[in-house]
């Protein structure tokens, strides 16, 4: 039986995550903003504490009471996070700041409390959630993009640092999920949209996301059996893509990348001194 922590938990993937977890007989630590009325938060295995990512006194307590509770820590899924949409110009440096401190700084909280932990322990492995947007930039995205890239470089830094303590850790890139995250109490439309914007690809995406909220073809519990099989394996990869739109998008964004270093590759290889 292993320990799972998970932020964000109360909803959407993080709730599916928690209750795949659940059914296969492990624990978990599912941290939330409020309590959910749903009996998975009573359960037997669960111990659910009240914890902003973005407030490191609240989750070094939850992950002392997890572990108090039981004993270790195993997994750790970096869920919480909330979405923004809207053009470069039109976000403004408190927007952008208050999307890094829950989707960035959001991150990094969590892993400083749970990171002693694992290597005390010599095992741990730890799921960042990014996104598709953390991969591959998009119209309107800027912000929520520049997060999203953000974890992905920080979970590949930080699994090189840490496999030496016997931790792996794995930037998840989900697709689109049907889940509430293009409701408004997860996704940000900003306060002050210019009108210069109005019917470029960065409005027209807004547009679209509210059109299409609910209609996302990926299932969050087959989401979470598949992340549930990753974990359980031999070794986790660096970046896991979830979802056919993004695994098919992930592999034409980065064959396009190959191909265009290709193109220059021997000219860039001119440029160091000649000894």
């Amino acid at each position: 039986m292993k320990v799972w922590m998970i932020t964000g938990a109360g909803r959407g993937l993080g709730k599916a995550f928690a209750k795949e977890a659940v059914r296969n007989g492990d624990c978990v630590i599912a941290a939330v903003r409020k309590m959910p009325d749903d009996m998975l938060f009573q359960h037997e295995n669960v111990l659910t504490v009240i914890m902003d990512v973005t407030k490191p006194d609240e989750i070094k307590s939850a992950v002392a009471a997890g572990v108090e509770r039981f004993g270790r820590i195993d997994y750790l899924v970096n869920n919480a996070g909330f979405g923004m949409n809207g053009a470069f110009e039109e976000i403004s440096d408190e927007e952008l700041r208050n999307l890094f401190e829950t989707d960035y700084f959001g991150v990094v909280n969590v892993c400083r409390a749970v990171i002693p932990v694992m290597r005390n322990q010599r095992s741990g492995r730890i799921f960042n959630v990014s996104s598709q947007a953390g991969i591959m930039g998009f119209n309107g995205g800027s912000a929520y993009c520049a997060a999203k890239f953000a974890v992905v470089g920080l979970s590949e830094a930080l699994n090189n640092e840490l496999n030496q303590f016997g931790i792996q850790v794995c930037a998840v890139a989900p697709g689109a999920f049907r889940t509430d995250f293009r409701d408004a109490s997860s996704m940000h439309f900003l306060d002050h949209p210019m009108p210069e914007y109005d019917g470029t690809p960065a409005h027209t995406m807004i547009d679209w996301l509210k059109e299409n909220n609910h209609k996302q073809v990926g299932d969050p519990e087959k989401a979470a059996e598949f992340l549930y099989k990753i974990a359980i394996g031999e070794s986790l990869p660096q970046v896991l893509t979830i979802g056919q739109d993004c695994s098919d998008a992930a592999l034409s964004h980065y064959r396009q990348f190959i191909r265009e270093i290709e193109s220059y590759y021997d000219e860039s290889c001119k440029t160091a001194f000649e000894e």
